[in-house]
């Protein structure tokens, strides 16, 4: 099924106090200081992708400040602008067949996505979804089908989407399916045949198939939502058996072949003991699977294709193995790949492997600008929580300046149920650059550590959640690292709703905050969740709370909005004025709610944006505003500190 829906510290401390005359000839020369700009504007050159019979290339550059399909002949520098967006850089795009491609679009960060094709050229261009209010999402690309692919809309009910089969040239759309209500996802062979449905009751979860598109769907299994079946692809003979993620019966979710006709697992491939899997891969052309993915620390592979694992073994001896590789985009002969290499102090690179010659050829550097010695190491760390788990995150410290008594960003991630991992973040090395420690944990609910792990964030919003970010705190000044008058959380999304409840609920430990699209108050951020998230409702309320039940006392609890009294540290919030996800009301209550204390808040609005800035210009705006924020509440605190000493 094709998818497309993006030294341990105590030696290192050691070793500076041993070598003293080192430690103070390292912070006498920090990198210089660099500009928000070269951290945050376009790449020059990414997201490479080659056509099906490989003779043309085409990737995403700049133009009037947004990012733009060009395409240029494999062979030839000359490269044709394709698409003409200026307000705002597109989502993503890929080739619909040798002569066309298809790219997806919003208005103003409302996530209401169109898919729109265009001719190689630049001719021929068309809104194929021409719905306002209408979220489009692609189910097949059907890459064997030159003039079609499958997608699904919310035009009927926006609470569900139906699958249509649509003409990539004229729009003609053909219904294949009636969403009766309950179904969330589709899933289609290698034939493009539809033949999965997944349907939920809101907590219950049912996988549906069906032999062939003239049969009627039957059920395979139904799990709570906390036990995952996740078909990945079907076997090559299009048969009745997939190959699927599951964490039934195990903590860690393995990979498998799962029997739909028999409802049954017929053989675990792989399962790793500390995380779950991520997917599988697998080679169209010859029919067989080619890699597992799972993430520790950072990213693992176990492969099991000889043909794939000398392709990455090639890369890591001519390129480096400390940096990580993906295969982008490949031809239809599987003989041509483009190929992403990145580490946690580049933005990237773009390579060229022709698997005939053997030879790799590089095609861009995603920010040329951007300096590796210039920028500071992500370093996998772990502490313990108070009740006991493992916590694994991320410390990046500034180069340049002694890891002691450092001011420090704590910045726990977003959804909640994600995970940060290691790469290079602009965020983290713009503070970085700035003489600011950085810590990303990934708290309890954080995915790929487990069942139990995730599940041990249920009901736990402002609680043992949060508890884990105040023990990463306590972690890092226990350690020396940081100054504890010098702390400042700062997240987006869930991520800010953290920032909101850490100086609420722990006042005392931090001077600044800095809340990025954050949620303020539980019940409106379950008032205001999008059409299309209604299905999962039941199990928002088994996972975050039901505010229609003595949960309300839990939510209230943990609501920041209800306890701006006991905030001490100045505060920052950021908002789009379009976000679908934490409504723009989550943002003014909360400064609403300071204003009547008297409390100024310092509060950016951008009425062009949704969750999260993607405007260049308004992510200029914002990381200026909070770098200033930031040296204003820590730096400035410290001189203040050494002038009283």
């Amino acid at each position: 099924m094709k998818k497309l829906v993006l030294l341990s510290f105590a030696f290192a401390l050691m070793i500076a106090c041993k070598d003293t005359k080192k430690a103070d000839e390292v912070a006498l020369n920090p990198p210089p200081t660099i500009s928000v700009e070269d951290f945050f504007k376009n790449s020059e050159k990414r997201t490479f992708r080659l056509s099906p019979n490989g003779e043309y290339i085409a990737y995403m550059a700049p133009y009037k400040n947004r990012m733009n399909i060009h395409v240029r002949k494999f062979d030839n520098d000359s490269a044709v602008r394709v698409t003409n967006v200026t307000d705002r850089d597109l989502a993503g795009y890929f080739w619909a067949n040798n002569d066309r491609l298809v790219y997806i679009r919003d208005k103003g960060g409302n996530e209401n996505f169109h898919l729109f094709a265009v001719d190689k050229d630049g001719s021929n261009e068309k809104d194929l979804t021409p719905f306002d209010g209408v979220r489009a999402q692609i189910i097949d690309d059907l890459e064997n089908n030159e003039k079609e692919m499958i997608i699904g809309l919310n035009k009927r009910n926006p609470r569900v989407y139906d699958p249509y089969r649509i003409d990539i040239t004229t729009g003609k759309m053909k219904l294949l399916y009636e969403n009766p209500g309950n179904i969330t996802g589709w899933g289609t062979d290698h034939n493009g045949k539809l033949r999965l449905a997944y349907v939920t009751n809101g907590v219950d979860q049912t996988i549906l198939y069906r032999e062939t598109e003239d049969k009627p769907f039957q059920e395979v299994i139904t799990t709570d939502f906390k036990q995952a079946l996740s078909p990945q692809f079907f076997d090559f003979d299009n048969g009745n058996v997939v190959y699927a993620t599951s964490n039934l019966g195990r903590d860690k979710a393995a990979v498998v072949k799962y029997d739909l006709k028999e409802k049954k697992e017929i053989e675990e491939i792989f399962m790793d003991s500390d995380v779950d899997v991520n997917g599988i891969s697998y080679s169209t052309k010859r029919k067989v699977p080619t890699v597992i993915s799972y993430t520790k620390a950072k990213l693992n592979r176990k492969f099991l294709d000889k043909e794939t694992e000398a392709i990455y073994a090639k890369l890591a001896k001519e390129l480096g193995a400390d940096n990580e590789y993906y295969i982008t985009s490949t031809n239809k002969n599987e003989d041509k790949f483009l190929i992403y290499m990145g580490n946690d102090r580049t933005r990237g690179s773009y390579y060229f492997y022709d698997k005939t010659s053997d030879k790799i050829e590089h095609l861009a550097d995603s920010s040329p600008w951007i300096k590796s010695e210039q920028m500071a190491k992500m370093k996998p760390i772990h502490y313990t929580s108070r009740d006991g788990l493992t916590i694994n995150g991320y410390l990046t410290l500034p180069l340049g300046r002694e890891a002691k008594n450092l001011p420090v960003v704590i910045n726990p991630h977003g959804g909640p149920w994600a995970r940060d991992s290691w790469g290079f973040n602009p965020e983290v090395q713009l503070l970085a650059n700035r003489g600011y420690a950085v810590l990303q944990m990934n708290f309890r609910g954080s995915t790929g550590y487990g069942k139990s792990f995730w599940e041990r964030s249920f009901k736990q919003w402002g609680q043992a959640m949060q508890d884990d970010v105040t023990d990463g705190v306590q972690w890092l000044i226990k350690e020396g690292i940081a100054d504890p008058d010098r702390v400042a959380i700062y997240g987006g999304s869930y991520g800010g709703y953290a920032t909101l409840a850490g100086i609420t609920k722990n006042p005392e430990l931090y001077a600044a905050a800095v809340d990025y699209v954050g949620v303020s108050n539980l019940f409106t951020f379950m008032e205001t969740i999008p059409p299309y998230w209604e299905p999962y409702k039941k199990m928002l309320y088994e996972m975050v709370g039901d505010p229609s039940t003595k949960d309300s006392i839990m939510l209230r609890a943990n609501s920041p909005v209800f306890h701006t009294d006991k905030i001490k540290a100045a505060l920052f919030i950021a908002q789009g004025a379009n976000d679908p996800r934490v409504a723009k009301a989550e943002s003014d209550q909360m400064v609403e709610a300071l204003k009547k204390r008297g409390i100024s808040v310092q509060y950016m609005l951008k009425e062009n944006e949704g969750h999260g800035f993607h405007n260049e210009e308004n992510r200029f705006d914002f990381y200026k505003a909070m770098t200033r924020f930031l040296d204003e509440n820590l730096k400035k605190k410290q001189t203040d500190n050494d002038i009283k000493t």
